[in-house]
Order: structure tokens, then sequence, then C-alpha cells
């Protein structure tokens, strides 16, 4: 494999049934995110970008197909190693946060820390220095209740990156904020791109994270419809590539 690859899917199918209806989600997808990139996986509700984003963060196995994370094949790997991968290698985003509502935003970075081995003292230092790098020093004693949902996403984006991994997934980060909160997550999830080597891949519907974007890549009926550079995709005022945004 390209060392400059560090996720490759190849063939990705997923079947899920319901009953004697049978729902394909992916239909073959082939894709290889390159490292150190920002690439935003775009699509409507339904057409197979959260599967595939699920896949290639290890959060689900395909019907057929492999998926690659430097070199090491998935499918290759038992149980136990995936979870090894799910804790040092990739970090998770998620739109709702997912934090621990009883827990501090201390302590709800601090445990990922935790969980990877680390004693308390050692995890709480590390978490303490990555949320003052988030710029939430000043909160680290806040419960989520008391924080506004960009501090929150904030918090959250710490928690993914305290373990320094090589990827970052990122489900719909803009989801639940607004415009210009959104913008600043944007900004962001760039910067730690950029000063980490971080590779981040986000499902998204929010056409703001074009701008971040080095890659995007279309999925439509469990489809790549089109994969384009940055610099390739043609932006107007209310319209992109010729189609009116909603």
């Amino acid at each position: 494999m390209n060392t400059d690859v560090i996720i490759r899917a190849e063939g990705l199918t997923k079947v899920y049934h319901m009953g004697v209806e049978e729902v394909r989600a992916l239909r073959g997808i082939s894709l290889d995110i390159q490292r150190g990139t920002y690439v935003s996986i775009m699509g409507p509700s339904g057409s197979g970008k959260s599967t595939f984003f699920n896949i290639v963060g290890g959060l689900d196995r395909p019907t057929e197909g492999e998926v690659w994370m430097d070199g090491h094949r998935f499918g290759d790997m038992s149980p136990r190693q995936m979870a090894w991968i799910r804790c040092h290698k990739i970090g998770y985003i998620f739109q709702s946060f997912n934090l621990i509502p009883s827990m501090t935003a201390l302590e709800n970075v601090a445990i990922a820390r935790i969980f990877s081995g680390l004693t308390m003292a050692a995890a709480n230092a590390d978490a303490a220095k990555v949320l003052e790098q988030v710029g939430l020093g000043h909160r680290l004693h806040h419960l989520p209740a008391q924080l506004s949902g960009g501090q929150q996403q904030r918090v959250a984006i710490a928690r993914a990156i305290v373990n320094r991994p090589e990827v970052i997934l990122a489900d719909e980060p803009t989801g639940n904020l607004d415009l210009r909160t959104g913008e600043e997550i944007i900004k962001l999830l760039g910067q730690m791109k950029s000063e980490l080597n971080i590779t981040v891949i986000a499902a998204t519907h929010d056409m703001k994270m074009l701008s971040a974007s080095d890659t995007v890549v279309w999925i439509s009926d469990g489809n790549i419809q089109r994969a384009a550079r940055r610099d390739e995709i043609k932006i107007d005022v209310g319209t992109i590539d010729g189609k009116t945004l909603a």
C-alpha cells in the first residue's frame, strides 16, 4: 500500500435484512484516503455515508469488501485488536457530543486516557493540556449542562485528540450548532489537522465544510457519485457546481 494512504476501502458492500426486505446501504465503494488530509463525505440522509463512515472507523463490518489502515486489514484483526485501534489510532466526534452528564469537561476527556492505560493523575494532566489547546482551559471543572453547544463540541474534540490518534472521524460535527459556532468548529478541526498532522474524515450535510476540505466525496444510493479536490470544486454564491443550495 502507498505509505501516503492511511485508509483504503475496497469494494465495500453493506446489506441489512429487515424481515424479508433486503436493504443495500453500500454497493461496492472503493476509496483511498491520504494521510494528513481533510475529507468530507457528503450526501443526503439514507445515502450510505454514515454506514461508510462507521465501517472505515472500525465501528461496523462490511458484508463484503475490506478496509485497511496503515496497511493492516481490519478483517484480519481480533475484537481486542480492533478495540486497540479504536482507542489509540482513531478519535471519534459525534453530532450529539456523547459527553457523560455527571462528569466535568476534564473528566470527560481524561477518561479516554485512562482507558488507554494511564494513571488518573497523568490522564488529568493530559486532559487539561488538550482542553487548553481547544480554548477551554477556563472550563475544566464545568459539567456539560453548564457549557454551550459549541463548548461541548470542543470538549468532544479534546476527547477525540487526547490519545494522539492518526485519524479523527467526525459525524455531523456541526449538526447541532448555530452558524457561527459551526464555523468555529470547522476552523478548529482544520487547525487540528494542520498542527497535529491528523487525518480528518467528516460525514456531513454542511456545505461550509467545503472551505476546510482537501477532498470532498459525494455518496448517493450507496455509491460514490464523485470525488474531487477542493481546488476542483467551483463554488459560486448560493450554488455548488451550478446547483442551487437548499
